[in-house]
C-alpha cells in the first residue's frame, strides 16, 4: 500500500475495485465502514454485489475482465470535463499527452458496450473521484488475477496520478495483500527476478553487494522461474525437483488436473508445512515446520509495516523453524549458513536491504515501522511518493482494453469467477481444522443469480455439475443476491469440489499470475 490502513478513514472518497473486502480483509474493511459512517463517499466497482455494497453510495457492476475499459472511461470523462490535476501532472508526471490521446475513444457509450456499466454511473464516479480533496483506491485479486493484471494495476496508477491522489494523506493506490506476510516475502526477494528490496538480479551493483555479503561469486543475472512457470516446466520434464514451503498448489493452482500431472512427473518433491495438505500427499519427503505462534521473527503487513512476532506456544517436538530447516539443507549442500537465531537473520536483512537498513529488533519492540526506513534515525515512511516517485516523475502508461483469454460461448455459456468466503482461508489448511468454522461454512457451493437459475430450471440446494474445458466438479447450487446474471462464483477452499479444477492457467505475461477470475463454464444437474 502507498498509504496506511488507518489513513483510509481520512479519505474523502474511497474507490474499492476487485476486492470482496469484508470477507477477504474483515479487519481492514472496518476502516472503510467507519469512513462511510463519517460521511465519506464509497464507490464499489465489482462483478459481484458484495457485502460492502450495502455501505456504498453506488455499486457499478462491470463484466469480468473489462477493468481497463472502465478505468480508461473514468479518465476520458475527467479529461473531457477538465477535472484533472494540472499542477500535479506538470510537476510530477510525464507522457500525459499520449495518455490523453489513448483514452479519447473510451466514451461512456463505448465503455458501456464493453463493460455493461451505465454511462451516467461512470460519469458520477469520475466526477466524484476527480473533485474529492483526497481519494483512495483499494484493490485486490479481482484486479490482479487476470492475463492483463499488470496493465489493470498500471491503469489504476494512471487514474490516481491524473487527479493527484497520491503522496498525501487519504489517497494512494493500495493493494490489499491476499495472504499473511506476502508483502514481507516479496520484500525479502521471494520473486524470481529480484533480491531484497526489489533490487534486480540484472543489476551488477546489486549482485556485487550480495556476493560480498554472502562471500560467494558468480550470482546469475538471469531471472529464475515464477512459481506458475515451474509447474509447466515440471510437466515438460525440464524441472526435476521441487521444494515447496508453506504452499498447497494442489488446491491453489489453476487447472489442477494439469498441475497434478506436472507434480507427478517430478523426480523428487519436498514439502515443508505445518499440516498435511493435498500437496504433501504427493511428496517424497515432508518436513514439519512451525506456525506463526510457535516462533520469533518479523512479518511485514499490507501497509509495509514491519512488526515483531513472538513465540506464544510450544511447538510439537518433531517440528522445526523454517530457517533452521533451510540452513541445515544448505549446509549439507556445501554452503554453511551459521545463523544462531531469527534475530541474527534480521541483522543480515537490514544490512543488505536498503529499505530496511534503519530497522532493528530493538526499535520494533516499541512499535512497527513502515519501510522505507534507510537509517536508525529515520521514523519510517507511512506514505510513499510524497515528493517524487522512485523513477523520478510518474509515467503515464498507454493501455488498451484486451479481453480475457476465455469468454463464454454456446457450449460454455457462463463466466466463472473464484474467491474466498469469510469463514475459510485460502486452501483451508488451517481453518478446516476448526470445528466452529466448518459448522459455519461446511461445504462448497455454486453461487448463481435467480435469473440464471430460472433459465436452467434449478433451485437452491440442487446438486449440480460444473464443467469447463479443463475439468468438472459437483456442488450444491446457491441462488444469491450477490450473484449477477451471467456470472457464477465458487469459493476455492474445498478439496471435494476444487474450483481450480475448472480455472484457466493462462498467465499475465509480466507478473505470471493466472487468470483465476474469468473462465467459461456450463452447469448441469447431476
Amino acid at each position: 500500500m502507498t498509504n496506511t490502513i488507518a489513513d483510509i478513514e481520512t479519505s474523502d472518497m474511497i474507490l474499492v475495485v476487485g476486492s470482496n473486502t469484508t470477507e477477504n480483509h474483515p479487519v481492514l474493511s472496518a476502516f472503510v465502514k467507519r469512513a462511510t459512517l463519517k460521511g465519506k463517499k464509497l464507490y464499489i466497482i465489482d462483478p459481484r454485489k458484495i457485502k460492502l455494497t450495502e455501505y456504498a453510495d453506488k455499486w457499478l457492476r462491470p463484466l469480468p475482465g473489462t477493468d481497463i475499459a472502465w478505468i480508461n472511461g473514468l479518465m476520458h470523462i475527467i479529461i473531457k470535463e477538465d477535472l484533472q490535476n494540472k499542477t500535479f501532472i506538470k510537476n510530477r508526471t510525464e507522457n500525459f499527452d499520449a495518455l490523453k490521446t489513448s483514452v479519447e475513444k473510451y466514451t461512456p457509450e463505448y465503455v458501456e458496450k464493453i463493460t455493461g456499466i451505465k454511462g451516467e454511473d461512470l460519469i458520477e464516479v469520475a466526477k466524484a473521484f476527480a473533485k474529492a480533496p483526497a481519494a483512495s483506491i483499494l484493490y485486490c485479486m479481482g484486479i490482479t488475477q487476470h492475463t492483463c493484471g499488470t496493465d489493470n494495476v498500471k491503469s489504476l496508477a494512471n487514474l490516481s496520478m491524473l487527479c493527484g491522489h497520491i503522496g498525501k494523506p487519504g489517497t494512494g493506490v493500495n493493494p490489499l495483500r491476499g495472504q499473511n506476510n506476502v508483502q514481507g516475502a516479496c520484500d525479502m526477494g521471494g520473486l524470481p527476478n529480484v533480491f531484497t528490496a526489489y533490487q534486480p538480479v540484472s543489476d551488477e551493483k546489486a549482485r556485487t553487494g550480495m556476493e560480498k555479503a554472502w562471500n560467494i561469486t558468480g550470482l546469475s543475472p538471469a531471472p529464475g522461474l515464477a512459481v506458475t512457470e515451474m509447474i509447466q516446466k515440471a510437466y515438460e520434464g525440464k524441472l526435476k525437483a521441487l521444494f515447496i514451503i508453506g504452499e498447497n498448489p494442489m488446491m491453489s493452482d489453476p487447472d489442477l488436473n494439469h498441475a497434478r500431472k506436472a507434480l507427478n512427473k517430478l523426480d523428487f518433491l519436498v514439502v515443508q508445512d505445518i499440516f498435511e495438505t493435498e500437496t504433501t500427499q504427493l511428496a517424497d519427503v515432508v518436513l514439519p515446520a512451525l506456525c506463526f505462534a510457535e516462533k520469533n521473527g518479523t512479518f511485514t503487513n499490507t501497509e509495509r509495516r514491519v512488526q515483531r512476532v513472538r513465540k506464544a506456544v510450544a511447538p510439537p517436538e518433531e517440528a522445526r523453524e523454517d530457517w533452521q530447516i533451510i540452513c541445515d539443507i544448505a549446509g549439507r549442500m556445501g554452503y554453511e549458513m551459521t545463523f544462531a537465531s531469527s534475530h541474527d537473520i534480521f541483522k543480515e536483512i537490514a544490512s543488505v536491504t536498503p529499505s530496511y537498513r534503519g530497522i532493528t529488533w530493538e526499535r520494533l519492540d516499541k512499535a512497527g515501522i513502515h519501510w522505507p526506513c534507510p537509517t536508525e534515525a529515520h521514523e519510517g515512511t507511512p506514505i510513499l511518493h510524497t515528493t517524487q516517485f522512485t523513477r523520478g516523475k510518474g509515467l503515464f502508461h498507454v493501455i488498451d482494453h484486451t479481453p480475457p483469454a476465455e469468454l463464454p460461448d454456446m457450449e460454455y455459456p457462463l463466466i466463472l469467477t473464484t474467491g474466498r468466503v469469510l469463514y475459510h482461508y485460502h486452501t483451508g489448511t488451517m481453518t478446516m481444522k476448526t470445528q466452529g468454522l466448518n459448522i459455519l461454512s461446511p461445504e462448497c457451493f455454486v453461487e448463481i443469480s435467480l435469473a440464471d437459475a430460472e433459465k436452467l430450471g434449478l433451485d437452491t440446494g440442487t446438486m449440480v455439475s460444473v464443467s469447463s474445458r479443463r475439468g468438472k466438479i459437483s456442488a450444491k447450487l446457491k441462488i444469491s443476491s450477490k450473484a449477477v446474471e451471467g456470472t457464477v462464483f465458487i469459493p476455492f477452499h474445498f478439496a471435494e469440489a476444487a474450483a481450480n479444477e475448472l480455472t484457466n492457467a493462462k498467465l499475465d505475461p509480466t507478473a505470471k499470475i493466472p487468470e483465476y477470475k474469468v473462465c467459461a463454464i456450463k452447469i448441469e444437474t447431476v
